[in-house]
């Protein structure tokens, strides 16, 4: 029970880490969790600080073992099997995650979840909250981020501005969960388009399958958020499946809800702008991990899930 209690010392919304791992093997030894990578004349192993980390994708070439599962288990580690560079997901449990199931979730925020979804209306209520709290969040991380103003993206640019105070409107005038959906998605084509001239891909088309570098690091940031967001809510203790806005065919629809939260404000720039400077995967990587930490968006998910769950003050810890 002592190495248990270390070993979730950080709370999930501090912890640093997330990991993307290919053609390596995953293993316990001496008490850590450790990555084997072969090269031509030594093996070597890398060290995972399981205490700090949030999630792992495991790619192509990987394996992993049955005690280092345990351990990531113990210290709340959730684990993913995707393809080549993060994309796509695909594994066995909850949605596409491996969830720890070795102890107790809490109650209070699945009862207070529980409390509104079955009601639509109620249900359009937090779906609502979620696209406002949205769009104050990327008003917030672009006016601080200079990086962003350097790239000559701002929050206050006209465009920008006006779109947000559109959709900010039309928010509060949709009727049903459809209404949001398709602004929402009128809204994302209208930052794509502005970080698109921004940063100088004048020809881009959003195609999930495309294989250019905005599009590919689109994808692979969306998924690190929804590894964030799937982290949130296994914490908090709510399954994937009660979405507020998504969910009519996808059962981990909550997940995708969750990391909309974040995308726009600090994936979908930070995509352009890394390929324009052509950056690789790791340093495209490297490059949004930093911004998560910087703007503390695990932080936001967790405040924003918890407040509408309890509809009170947020209560300390996250269980």
């Amino acid at each position: 029970m002592e190495q248990l209690t270390d070993l979730k010392a950080i709370l999930h919304s501090k912890r640093a880490n997330i990991y993307y791992l290919e053609k390596c093997r995953v293993m316990q030894k001496d008490g850590r969790v450790l990555y084997l990578t072969e090269a031509k004349d030594e093996n070597l192993y890398w060290n995972i600080p399981i205490a700090n980390t949030t999630v792992i994708l495991l790619g192509t070439g990987t394996s992993i073992t049955q005690a280092a599962m345990r351990m990531l288990a113990s210290a709340g580690v959730l684990v993913g099997f995707c393809g080549g560079g993060g994309t796509p997901l695909f594994s066995g449990c909850e949605i596409e995650w491996l969830t720890p199931q070795s102890e107790y979730r809490p109650t209070e925020y699945i009862q207070g979840w529980l409390k509104f979804w079955f009601d639509d209306d109620q249900r359009l209520v937090v779906a609502k909250a979620f696209q406002q709290a949205r769009i104050d969040y990327l008003r917030r991380v672009w006016n601080k981020d200079r990086d962003l103003q350097a790239e000559n993206i701002f929050a206050d640019d006209s465009t920008i501005a006006a779109a947000l105070d559109g959709y900010a409107s039309q928010v509060k005038q949709a009727g049903k969960v459809g209404d949001l959906l398709q602004r929402e998605a009128l809204l994302t084509k209208q930052l794509y388009r502005y970080a698109a001239q921004a940063t100088k891909h004048t020809d881009f088309s959003r195609d999930h399958d495309a294989t250019d570098l905005a599009n590919g690091f689109l994808n692979h940031g969306n998924y690190l958020a929804y590894g964030l967001a799937a982290t949130t809510l296994w914490v908090l203790g709510i399954p994937h499946g009660f979405a507020v806005m998504h969910g009519k065919t996808r059962r981990g629809a909550l997940v995708f809800d969750v990391a909309d939260l974040v995308k726009d404000a600090i994936v979908l720039p930070w995509a352009f702008v890394c390929a324009k400077e052509k950056m690789n995967e790791q340093e495209f990587r490297q490059q949004i991990l930093q911004k998560f930490t910087d703007h503390k968006a695990l932080d936001f998910m967790f405040e924003q899930v918890k407040q509408q769950a309890t509809q009170s003050p947020l209560p300390q810890g996250e269980g």
